[in-house]
C-alpha cells in the first residue's frame, strides 16, 4: 500500500442540557467547577444534550437515551485530550437518535475518501448499468484506493456532474480542487456522514436502492490491509462498509523547504445489518513526522487518533447505559 496517495492546552468539564421539542425550561440545574469532570445535568422529557469543550472546539452529543450522550461525550475527548492530531468527528445513530459532533465543518483535504462521492456521482449520471470496464474500474477505486482507476472515472464525469451529485446529496460545503486533483478536494465530517446517511437510508431521491447496494457492497469489500480506522472496535457481527484516505502533505513547506510533512488520515464506515444502523467519521491532520523518524510514523500516529476514536464510540454503542439519569460521574 503506498504511503502517500498523491505525490495544548486540553479543557475539561462537561456541560449536559436537555433539550425538549416543546421548548420546556430546564426544571434542575446544578454548578461544579469549572476543571471536574462531573457532568452537569437539566432534566426534561426530551432528548438529552451534552457538550463539552475541547481544545477550543465543543464536542456535542444528543442522544434519546438519557446518559449516552454524555458517555460518548466524555469518551470522545478522553480518546482525543492527549492526542497532537487535529480531528473533526460526526456520529449518526439512527436507532437510539444519537448524534455527535466534534469540529463538523472543518475543512480537509479529501485523500481517498473522495473516492465514494465520485463512484456516487457515476452510478447518479449512468446508473448500474455500467460497462464492463466502468465496474472495473469502480472496484478497483473502492475496494483497493487504485488512484489510476479514480482519476480515469474523475475525467470522464468531469467536474460538472461530481458537482451535480454533491448538490443532489445536499453536500453543500465539499469543495472539488479547480485544479483537477482528486485528493485535494476539500471535504468536512458533517459532509461525508451525510453521505454515510444517504447510502443507509430508504430515501430514493438522490440514488435508488440498487445504486446505495452497489456502493456498500464495494465499501463492503475493501481490502483487509484498508480496513483499519472507524471500524475498530465495531461489532463482529455487523456489516461495516468503510473508506480511508491518506494523503503526506503540508502548507509549513512552503516556509520551511525542510518540512516532513503532515499526515492527513482519514476515515469513514456504516455500521449495518443485526439491527445495527449507524455512522461515523473521523478526519485528522497535524499527524506530524518527527525529525529523523520514518514517515510511516505520521501515518500510525494518525491512524492510531482515528481508531482512539472509533474504539470510545463502538463500545458505548454496544454497551449503552441503562435509561434513567446518569447522575454526577
Amino acid at each position: 500500500m503506498a504511503l502517500s496517495e498523491i505525490a495544548s492546552k486540553v479543557t475539561l468539564g462537561v456541560v449536559v442540557v436537555a433539550v425538549s421539542t416543546s421548548a420546556v425550561a430546564p426544571t434542575s440545574t446544578t454548578t461544579v467547577a469549572p476543571d471536574s469532570r462531573a457532568t452537569v445535568s437539566h432534566e426534561t422529557r426530551s432528548i438529552k444534550f451534552t457538550s463539552q469543550r475541547l481544545k477550543g472546539r465543543l464536542i456535542e452529543c444528543t442522544s434519546e437515551n438519557p446518559g449516552l450522550a454524555h458517555f460518548l461525550t466524555r469518551d470522545i475527548a478522553k480518546s482525543l485530550e492527549n492526542r497532537a492530531s487535529q480531528a473533526s468527528v460526526v456520529l449518526y445513530d439512527r436507532n437510539t437518535r444519537t448524534s455527535c459532533t466534534y469540529g463538523a465543518d472543518k475543512h480537509y483535504d479529501s485523500a481517498s475518501t473522495v473516492k465514494p462521492i465520485i463512484l456516487g456521482a457515476l452510478l447518479l449520471d449512468r446508473g448500474v448499468d455500467l460497462s464492463e470496464e466502468e465496474q472495473d474500474l469502480a472496484r478497483q477505486m473502492i475496494v483497493s484506493s487504485d488512484n489510476d482507476a479514480t482519476y480515469t472515472l474523475w475525467d470522464s464525469l468531469g467536474h460538472k456532474n461530481i458537482q451535480n451529485f454533491l448538490d443532489k446529496a445536499g453536500m453543500k460545503d465539499t469543495i472539488l480542487n479547480d485544479a483537477g486533483f482528486m485528493g485535494l478536494t476539500q471535504v468536512t465530517a458533517r459532509d461525508q456522514a451525510k453521505l454515510l446517511e444517504l447510502l443507509t437510508a430508504e430515501d430514493n431521491s438522490v440514488l435508488n436502492a440498487e445504486e446505495r447496494t452497489y456502493m456498500l457492497g464495494l465499501m463492503r469489500d475493501v481490502q483487509e490491509d484498508q480496513r483499519w480506522g472507524t471500524p475498530a472496535g465495531a461489532p463482529s457481527d455487523a456489516a461495516v462498509q468503510v473508506k480511508n484516505g491518506w494523503l503526506q502533505r503540508s502548507h509549513n513547506r512552503l516556509k520551511n523547504p525542510w518540512d516532513r510533512g503532515d499526515w492527513k488520515v482519514n476515515s469513514m464506515s456504516a455500521v449495518t445489518g443485526h439491527a445495527y444502523d449507524y455512522g461515523l467519521v473521523v478526519l485528522t491532520e497535524n499527524n506530524r513526522v518527527p525529525e529523523d523518524e520514518s514517515p510511516e510514523v505520521g501515518w500510525d500516529y494518525g491512524m492510531e487518533t482515528v481508531e482512539a476514536v472509533a474504539k470510545a464510540i463502538h463500545h458505548d454503542l454496544k454497551s449503552p447505559p441503562a435509561t434513567g439519569r446518569p447522575g454526577l460521574l
